[in-house]
Parts: C-alpha cells; sequence; structure tokens
C-alpha cells in the first residue's frame, strides 16, 4: 500500500467522525464539551453515589481534572458529596482542594478528617497549602501542622507568618533561580536535572550572591538564545519587585496595569522570598470583585450552599437598614399628605421622581466605585471626576425633565404640574449624580469601604430629595 494510502486509512481507524457543523449542534452541547464535567458524568456519579457502586465512582472521578472535581462537590447537595469525599479517600486529589470556594472546603476538611488533610498539603504548591491551612479554625491549624513533614511545616509556617491577604500569603516558594555568570547552557541542563518538572514558572530570576533580585528571563528567550551566552546578557534588569506585605488587591491592580503573568516577591531586606502567578492574582481579582458584587446588592457571603438561616441573617440586617431608610422617606411625604390628599396626581407622580433618582445614583456610584478599586481616582483626580459626573447629571437631568414634563402635561392636561415634575427631575437627578461621586468619595477618605455603604446612602438621599423636592414645590405652587 502506498505511504499515502496508508496515512489515509490510520487517520480513517484513529480520528472520530467529523463534527457536525457547528449551526447543527445545540450551543449547550457545544459548550458542555469544553469541560470535563458534563451533566451524563455527573448523573453517573450521583447514581454510583447512591447504588453504593465505590469502585463505578472512583472511575468516574478520578479522570476529571481538579476543577471538575472542584465543581461537581460543590453542585452535590451535602450528604452525598460527604459520601463521595469518603469513596476516594486518600484518592483524593489533593489539587482539588484549591479550587473550592471556603465555605465547601471546610465542609470536605470536616469529613476528611484533620490527618487526611496534612497528608494532601504537601502534594500543593505552598500558596495553595497556606491559602487552604489560613481558613481553618486556629485548633485545626495546630493539629495541621505538628501533622505535616518537617520542610512543608516551615514553609506553610512562614506563609502564615505574613499579614492576611497580603503578597506573602499569596507566593510560591517553588522557583528558579540563576546567578549572573551561569550561561544559557548551564541553565537548560540546570532545569534538566534538577525537581522541576512538576513546576509551572514562566520566569527564571537572576540574583546576586546576597539572593537579591536583579534580572529576570522570560522562559521563551533563555529557550531562543544561543548556549554560549550569559544570563546576564539576556535577563530583563526592569521589572517590578514586590514586597511581601503588599495587598493582594493592589498586586492585582499591578499584574493588570502591567499585564505581568509573574513577578518576585521580597522581604523587607529585599532578598527574593517567593513569587506570585497569574492564576493567583486572577483568584484574588475575582475574590475582590465578588465581595464588591456582595456588597453593593446587600447579601453578604452567601451562596447556593448557605443555609436557610445563614442566608437569612446574611440578608435581613441589609434589610433592615433599608427599611430605616424607606421610613425616613415616607416621613418626608407624609409632611405633604395635605397636599396629596388635594392633589391626586402627586400621588402618581412621585414614585416617578424617586425611581428616576434611585438609578441616576446607582449608576453613578458603580462607576465611582470600580474606579476607586482600581485606583483610578486619586486625590488629583477626584475633583475633575466629580465635576465630570456633574456635568453628566446636569446634561441628563435636563433631557429627562423635559421627557417627564411632556408626559405630565399629556397625562393630566395641566402646565403647573409639569412645571413642578420637571423641576423636581432635574433637581433629583443633579443631586443624584452628585452624591454618586462625592458619598463613595467620602467614604474612603473616612476609612469605610465604599461598595458596602455607598448604595444606602445613595438611595436615601435621592429618594428623601425627590419626594421632599416634588411634593414642596406641589405645596407651595399648585395648592
Amino acid at each position: 500500500m502506498a505511504r499515502a494510502d496508508k496515512n489515509k486509512a490510520l487517520l480513517a481507524d484513529t480520528n472520530p467522525p467529523a463534527a457536525e457543523p457547528p449551526d447543527r449542534r445545540d450551543e449547550g452541547d457545544r459548550l458542555a464539551a469544553l469541560y470535563g464535567l458534563t451533566p451524563k458524568v455527573e448523573s453517573a456519579v450521583i447514581a454510583a453515589i447512591e447504588s453504593d457502586a465505590e469502585e463505578r465512582a472512583r472511575a468516574l472521578v478520578g479522570p476529571l481534572h481538579p476543577a471538575d472535581q472542584a465543581d461537581l462537590i460543590e453542585r452535590l447537595p451535602k450528604p452525598q458529596a460527604a459520601r463521595l469525599i469518603l469513596i476516594l479517600g486518600d484518592g483524593l486529589d489533593a489539587e482539588m482542594l484549591a479550587y473550592l470556594t471556603e465555605g465547601t472546603r471546610d465542609e470536605i476538611v470536616d469529613v476528611m478528617g484533620v490527618a487526611a488533610l496534612a497528608r494532601q498539603l504537601p502534594d500543593l504548591p505552598t500558596d495553595d497549602a497556606v491559602n487552604i491551612v489560613e481558613e481553618l479554625e486556629q485548633n485545626e491549624i495546630d493539629d495541621v501542622l505538628a501533622a505535616l513533614p518537617a520542610t512543608e511545616r516551615i514553609l506553610v509556617e512562614e506563609g502564615l507568618s505574613y499579614p492576611e491577604d497580603s503578597a506573602g500569603r499569596m507566593m510560591q516558594r517553588e522557583m528558579v533561580t540563576v546567578p549572573s555568570f551561569w550561561t544559557v547552557g548551564q541553565t537548560i541542563d540546570y532545569l534538566r536535572a534538577s525537581a522541576f518538572q512538576d513546576a509551572e514558572f514562566y520566569l527564571l530570576f537572576v540574583v546576586d550572591p546576597s539572593r537579591n533580585p536583579i534580572g529576570e528571563v522570560r522562559l521563551s528567550k533563555l529557550l531562543c538564545s544561543q548556549r554560549p551566552r550569559r544570563m546576564a546578557e539576556i535577563m530583563d534588569g526592569d521589572f517590578r519587585k514586590i514586597p511581601a506585605d503588599m495587598d493582594q488587591e493592589e498586586v492585582s491592580i499591578l499584574f493588570r496595569r502591567y499585564g505581568m503573568v509573574s513577578a518576585p516577591v521580597v522581604d523587607e531586606h529585599g532578598r527574593l522570598i517567593g513569587m506570585i502567578t497569574i492564576d493567583d492574582v486572577i483568584d484574588v481579582i475575582d475574590e475582590e470583585a465578588e465581595e464588591d458584587l456582595m456588597a453593593l446588592a446587600g447579601v453578604g457571603e452567601s451562596n447556593v450552599r448557605s443555609t436557610l438561616w445563614e442566608t437569612m441573617q446574611g440578608r435581613s440586617s441589609w434589610l433592615l437598614i433599608n427599611l430605616v431608610t424607606a421610613i425616613i422617606a415616607s416621613a418626608v411625604i407624609g409632611l405633604f399628605d395635605a397636599t396629596i390628599e388635594r392633589l391626586v396626581a402627586l400621588a402618581v407622580l412621585m414614585p416617578i421622581v424617586a425611581s428616576m433618582g434611585g438609578n441616576a445614583g446607582t449608576q453613578t456610584v458603580t462607576v465611582a466605585v470600580r474606579a476607586l478599586a482600581l485606583r483610578q481616582i486619586d486625590r488629583d483626580a477626584a475633583s475633575g471626576f466629580v465635576r465630570r459626573e456633574l456635568v453628566v447629571a446636569v446634561l441628563n437631568g435636563c433631557l429627562f425633565a423635559f421627557l417627564a414634563a411632556t408626559m405630565s402635561y399629556l397625562w393630566f392636561k395641566d402646565a403647573d404640574i409639569a412645571a413642578v415634575m420637571a423641576v423636581a427631575m432635574f433637581a433629583n437627578m443633579v443631586v443624584a449624580g452628585l452624591s454618586g461621586t462625592v458619598v463613595p468619595l467620602g467614604l474612603v477618605r473616612a476609612g469605610v469601604d465604599p461598595a458596602v455603604a455607598s448604595s444606602v446612602l445613595i438611595t436615601t438621599i435621592t429618594d428623601v430629595v425627590g419626594f421632599f423636592v416634588f411634593l414642596g414645590l406641589a405645596a407651595l405652587y399648585l395648592m
């Protein structure tokens, strides 16, 4: 058989049939194919757990990526998740623990026990091990540290010694350091002869005899350079060293701004002690974004696995605050009850004024909180930001005052009501834009997280101002 025919026959035997064109396949199936955990696999695992088919459960879960295993645990009801953990036993993939949320990880640790956790931690990078241990109770931390081998215990204890949410907690100790006088060939031979096969790194750090980082070399540049060249010749000396006590949010901003994939971490003496990689920064960005989103919505830290009591606790406090602010707005309305009784149109129109002001304020405060989180607003830029948003509020106020007045006139055929509606709408839109910038900036200056308190204050301000201006003008000019 000719070579071409042999190759064609081999491809026919080994390659699956060509997939149907994308437009003929269900979008959900196409997306599910990108993930290891499909609905079919999930159903099969649940069936294996319910029928006590332990070998089948292990055979189904074992090939999954650790992230898919964690996703499976998150999806399962608590009793089934606990049962699966017991079935896996020491065959549980340690890396899976790093992908679990804090609440689910606590549940899993309670099931597997501290001793089993200690057996799993040495298989993880130090940053993941520290991240898992730091979330345990103090007595559990002591038990885990006591059960760890000496080398791993020292590394974990060092990580825990740094402030919470700092670069020292994020960093991993597994990294490649070489002296500047080594050649490219020596470095490559060192990497091949060393225990770096299972490590993930994108940069090599060039250090001086005191272990101070003096440069970094990308793997691509190392592999594309001639073997006789010195590391000092190919290293990049213009790089950023992250202090171990830097807040993790600042680290994420640094990575985002400069498009970094890895960075060295140094102690107070400038010595290299670890590195941070982009996967850890993605986790921080996701965590910070989730915290701000939950805070703006006032739902605390609850999730789909939270108990009814935990969910109610997380939301009831914010609902209580909202009740107080609603009472304040209602008290303003009560001041003009006689006016409303005499002119029913006011009761129909005043929710429009409050709603528009609330939405405008929420838009502005969302932009402000995001800009503050990304460090896009400093002391010098704050005034310019306030002026810009104030101009936008004035323009929007003019536009929607005209629209609201036109709508009111067509509805009630009363020019005076339309005029009051226009003035109240304009005033509330301007107040919403101004408070949406000033309130979060003021909270930051006072040391309060603007994501937590801004929305409640903005809603109160726009409701009170909207009702007071609208009803006050009506009482003065319509009655």
